[in-house]
């Protein structure tokens, strides 16, 4: 990967713009003459696109592009940061003397840097722009809605959209490393709207990852769409979810999220060190349930959330958060894992050149268990079964979470039954884990759908579990 990458990212973000190596590692010693920890530049070229088709037309379509460099210059605990959409030997000279000014406020030591790990390729480079022509991708979504509206003669409406991206980026470090990465990335989603008997109801699907457009076979696009018509169907026939305190199953795959939320951003690096997690200090104590085991790995090829290399040049890693029960370590980028005195994770990462590297997940999930998903159903005698979800909110400091429901069944006497909707599910993150009696043994990650936000800055991710038994959970419902 990383020849092919590094030519074509010098390609792109260097020798278009007369500078190579030399005129870099001049702006980094220039840098680094003053008392500073780390320095790095971040390059990036990228361009997007999205489609939307609502009724048979398309409503809207863009294309963007963009490319920039970002310096960055650390001393102890604080940066400094410049970023410019020029990128020339000018433009990096004014940014490398802004970041220089930390300096005065760093302290003299002299950092030991780990050596540079060679990243493994995990995603082709191809352009998903350009694999299809504007005209394909308008039938592409034409098709999707057809699916859909042959799925159930009572879908009224479909909203179909197509979006794609490829990015190529270049980290040169204070260190001497140079990494590059060339990034696909496409997704495609749809809702529905169904409406009988006086009564509307949606459903939604979609799913996509880091490939180039020819990923979406109609055979996978008419998957999307029976799933979104399917949820649409069950909410048509549900009834008011009941409330109280009870046991909830999960499902497997997206249903994650919960994990992702409410429990995943509590063991990223920074929120740590700054002891506002309710993971803080809690390395090598029991904070789930035997049997859990929570990774982040960034490093499963063509997934959503992975990265050849993270946003600091760090190859992505499968990293073991939580080890049967057991807080074994945090998510971490550079900065936050040295004044941890940790090692970085592969986890360093950025909206873009414009941002700040933050500790970020990639992809997120618990490991599977032993048991069957059908027995875990069938012990439950009075529950909720929640298969899909909708918006949530969560409080990093305590743990707590609200999220709600958009696909949830009852269990009734070991039995899945009616459907219901306005169920919410509320608790406390770090509490659910220690709530977890049984673990299925069909872990299955999310379709390819999944954005984080923090700070400010949205990057791609996934999220995954097998079905979970949460005992003694709180649900919020509308009956």
């Amino acid at each position: 990967m990383t020849k092919n990458a590094i030519k074509a990212a010098e390609r792109h973000l260097l020798n278009s713009h007369d500078l190579g190596r030399e005129e870099i590692d001049k702006v980094l010693r220039k840098i680094l003459r003053h008392d500073v920890d780390q320095a790095d530049l971040y390059f990036q070229y990228a361009r997007s696109e999205g489609w939307s088709l609502e009724e048979g037309i398309v409503k809207s379509g863009s294309f963007d592009i963009e490319e920039g460099v970002g310096v960055r210059a650390v001393a102890g605990e604080k940066t400094a940061f410049a970023y410019s959409d020029d990128i020339s030997l000018a433009a990096l000279d004014d940014a490398a003397r802004a970041t220089r000014a930390i300096a005065a406020a760093g302290e003299k030591r002299r950092v030991e840097v780990a050596p540079a790990k060679s990243p493994k390729r995990l995603y082709r480079g191809d352009d998903p722009i350009a694999s299809l022509d504007a005209a394909a991708k308008v039938r592409l979504l034409e098709r999707l809605e057809k699916f859909a509206r042959a799925a159930d003669s009572r879908v009224t409406q479909v909203m179909a959209y197509l979006a794609g991206s490829w990015e190529v980026v270049l980290v040169a470090r204070g260190d001497g490393h140079l990494a590059a990465d060339v990034r696909p990335l496409v997704r495609v989603s749809l809702a529905v709207i169904m409406e009988a008997n006086g009564r509307r109801e949606q459903g939604s699907a979609g799913g996509g990852g880091r490939y180039d457009y020819s990923y979406f076979t109609d055979e996978r696009l008419r998957d999307f769409a029976l799933a979104a018509v399917h949820q649409a169907s069950v909410n048509m026939e549900a009834v008011a979810a009941p409330a109280g305190t009870m046991t909830v199953v999960l499902g497997p795959g997206w249903p994650g999220i919960l994990l992702h939320e409410a429990i995943g951003h509590g063991l990223e690096g920074d929120f740590n060190r700054k002891g506002s997690s309710a993971f803080s200090g809690r390395l090598g104590e029991r904070v789930a349930a035997p049997g859990v085991t929570v990774i982040d790995d960034g490093s499963i090829p063509d997934r959503r959330g992975s990265l050849t290399i993270d946003d600091e040049g760090n190859p992505g890693e499968r990293t073991v958060l939580i080890e049967n029960g057991i807080l074994a370590t945090y998510m971490q980028d550079t900065l936050n894992a040295r004044l941890m005195g940790m090692l970085p994770t592969g986890n360093g990462r950025r909206e873009s050149y414009a941002h700040l590297p933050l500790p970020r997940m990639t992809n997120t999930f618990m490991l599977n268990g032993e048991r069957d998903p059908f027995e875990i159903i069938q012990s439950v005698d009075r529950g909720l079964y929640a298969v899909n979800f909708g918006g949530g909110q969560v409080d990093i400091t305590s743990g707590k979470f609200v999220f709600s429901t958009s696909e949830a069944y009852l269990i009734e006497n070991g039995k899945i039954s009616r459907p219901v909707k306005g169920a919410t599910l509320i608790g406390n993150g770090p509490d659910a884990l220690t709530r977890v009696g049984m673990i299925g043994n069909d872990m299955a990650l999310d379709p390819g759908i999944g954005t984080c936000g923090k700070d400010g800055q949205s990057v791609p991710v996934g999220v995954g579990q097998p079905t979970l038994r949460l005992d003694g959970l709180t649900v919020g419902g509308t009956a």
